[in-house]
């Protein structure tokens, strides 16, 4: 079998990988020959199974539940008509077109970029073989991009396979909106996915290892997080272990044990969000002295190399902290640009992360604890949620703005928040870590009132004066 040999080879056909291919392409000048392989749903998990589904149906849920709340004196609630199946379908149009529009129809703008389905594995250090369907075929590349992504995972609970379950991808399938819901794994997913449930009128129980939900965020930002979710009706177990699971009276029953014993929960369905595991078992990254970590994420510098010189990779297969689609893209473009001669790295320190609930989870640089184990010290102030104006309009009751400072530059190294629209403005925190301002440069620039986003001026002049000794819009 002769193999067709290309500038960049790209394993992987989402958002990373794109990201790679059209920088690439552009910076060629549309030269190199560039192909992709895959054999998942173009457009990977985001578009199909992650962002934009999970989203769609937060939002719908959200216009559902908060019509029939009494927030504004005066104003009557209403109880919108609910289909289930028509949502879903909703989800499945939203997919379809979002996955058309910003993937299948982008592609002949780059008509050196060839598009493979099949499933690749590697022979050697510059040689893979791809298989699809009733064809083979080999393809040699002068450098490669590995961007296969991950899918979800479930702990090794007793009888949990053989009960069933739904994970992030699987969900979508569901015909008929369950009764109750566990949702095993307190962190952004399952977060995500219980509240939008919640408000579609599951009862919905969260179970955690932990001792609280969202581990990675501020222990204030938790905290408040769950209160806020506990007063619209969802349920939270914590610091707890599932021993088992079985069918029981056509249901689904767990056992949960806890720090007071032994619990039964019965549901009419279980949601697994608790981790996920890298697509990489089948590429043979071992013929191409490609090393990982021992779960199988490809180790990788800065730059995006890997162990291996003339490979790269980017995205969800990558050893890292954060799994976030904006941060593949940014990995698949430094991939891309090292690759054609540039010297490009990935600052992680300023990749934002977030939890969509409402109110939302938004969060940049460092943390408290993070500043206290490096530093031995760490200036810091959180300004609640009833002290910014805009929340008493909107009626938010539930929320905080932490800022976190090097104590002793002052300068903005952690932005946490938790608000209404939180993600829509955590930017502005990337964008002061990134260029070394101040908690002053912060105070000097102009905000717009009203506005939640101000929770981060507010926070910033909380260093200067007590928040309950302002007026609105002091310098």
């Amino acid at each position: 079998m002769m193999s067709d040999t290309f500038e960049i080879a790209i394993l992987g056909k989402g958002a990373g990988a794109f990201a790679a291919a059209i920088k690439a392409s552009e910076k060629s000048l549309g030269k190199a020959r560039i192909v992709m392989v895959g054999s998942g749903p173009i457009g990977g998990t985001c578009v199909n199974v992650g962002c934009v589904p999970s989203k769609y149906l937060l939002e719908a849920s959200h216009k559902l539940f908060y019509a029939s709340r009494d927030v504004f004196p005066g104003v009557g609630t209403v109880k919108p008509a609910f289909d289930f199946t028509k949502l879903m379908a909703g989800v499945h149009t939203l997919v379809e077109n979002m996955r058309r529009e910003k993937y299948e129809m982008v592609l002949p703008y780059y008509p050196n970029v060839e598009v493979i389905q099949g499933e690749a594995r590697f022979e050697s250090r510059d040689t893979i073989e791809v298989v699809g369907g009733d064809h083979k075929r080999k393809i040699s590349a002068k450098n490669f991009i590995v961007a296969t992504g991950s899918r979800p995972t479930a702990p090794p609970i007793e009888g949990l396979k053989q009960t069933g379950y739904l994970t992030s991808d699987s969900v979508w399938g569901l015909e008929k909106r369950p009764e109750s819901l566990a949702v095993i794994g307190g962190g952004a997913i399952g977060l995500e996915l219980g509240q939008a449930f919640q408000h579609l009128g599951s009862q919905v129980t969260v179970l955690e290892a932990m001792p609280r939900i969202v581990p990675p965020a501020e222990p204030e930002v938790a905290h408040t997080l769950q209160s806020a979710l506990e007063n619209e009706g969802m349920k939270f177990q914590l610091k707890v272990r599932i021993a088992r699971v079985y069918k029981k009276d056509g249901k689904k029953a767990l056992e949960v044990v806890t720090a007071h014993g032994k619990k039964e929960l019965v549901v009419d369905e279980i949601l697994v969000a608790t981790g996920r595991a890298p697509n990489t078992e089948t590429l043979n990254l071992d013929k191409a002295q490609v090393k990982t970590d021992e779960r199988g994420f490809i180790i990788v510098d800065k730059t995006m190399r890997t162990s291996n010189p003339n490979i790269y990779a980017a995205g969800d297969c990558v050893s890292k902290r954060l799994m976030l689609e904006t941060l593949a893209a940014r990995e698949g473009v430094v991939a891309a640009t090292n690759i054609l001669g540039g010297s490009d790295e990935v600052d992680y320190s300023t990749a934002p992360w977030a939890v969509f609930t409402n109110p939302q989870v938004a969060s940049v640089g460092y943390t408290e604890d993070e500043v206290m184990q490096k530093m031995n010290a760490c200036a810091c102030r959180i300004v609640k949620l009833d002290r910014i104006a805009k929340a008493g309009i909107v009626g938010a009751r539930y929320g905080l703005v932490k800022l976190v400072l090097d104590p002793y530059t002052y300068k903005v190294i952690g932005v946490h928040a938790l608000t209404p629209g939180a993600t829509e403005y955590i930017v502005e925190g990337a964008l002061a870590i990134k260029y070394g301002l101040t908690y002053n440069d912060l105070i000097n620039t102009t905000h717009v009132f009203p506005t939640l986003a101000e929770g981060i001026k507010l926070a910033a002049q909380s260093f200067v004066r007590p928040v309950d000794r302002m007026s609105c819009c002091v310098e």
